[in-house]
């Protein structure tokens, strides 16, 4: 049994959780989420508690069974804490700004870079060299941070672009050059 899919998922004060038929709507303080899963998966509340259940050990529904649980879990989490992704712009005239909805990027190109936010994900830019990507959907946020990276990516010799403070760089060396003799 899916030691992760096992275990049942708490549902803390101030979260309402309706559950019809494989549709799970999580509503919280942070906003509403809502997410159809596979049929053969049982999910059932009982008291404070979300659980959830596979039918039999078909291999299907044991790698369905953990990802269930654990996409219940993160909506839950969602409204109630969010999720957040920090990003660091390095680099020589690298610059980023807000200006309304949008995100303005300086990123070392001949033009000025634009990002709109989804409907449901915030950006801060707490500094100019620094990007905060927040919201209720763990996926948005992976996917627009993603997106935002994805404009200029870090490159390994001067280790300049766009990278998540968590993540680490693998440097190369450079060119040595030839000696003349």
């Amino acid at each position: 049994m899916s030691r992760i899919g096992r275990k049942p998922i708490s549902i803390p004060a101030g979260v309402d959780v309706k559950i019809e038929g494989n549709v799970v709507t999580v509503k919280g303080p942070k906003g509403t989420l809502t997410r159809a899963f596979h049929p053969n998966m049982n999910i059932a509340q009982e008291g404070a508690e979300i659980l959830v259940t596979r039918p039999n050990d078909a291999k299907e529904n044991r790698s369905l069974h953990g990802l269930t649980r654990t996409l219940i879990h993160n909506m839950v989490v969602g409204v109630t804490d969010g999720f957040k992704k920090e990003l660091d712009v390095n680099g020589v005239g690298y610059r980023v700004a807000m200006e309304g909805k949008k995100l303005v990027m300086n990123l070392g190109y001949s033009h000025q870079v634009f990002m709109e936010a989804p409907e449901g994900i915030t950006i801060e830019t707490p500094s100019a060299n620094k990007i905060v990507v927040s919201g209720a959907s763990k996926e948005q946020v992976g996917q627009f941070a993603a997106e935002v990276r994805e404009k200029r990516p870090p490159e390994p010799y001067k280790g300049k672009g766009i990278k998540y403070t968590d993540e680490v760089i693998r440097r190369k060396e450079g060119k040595t050059g030839v000696k003349k003799k």
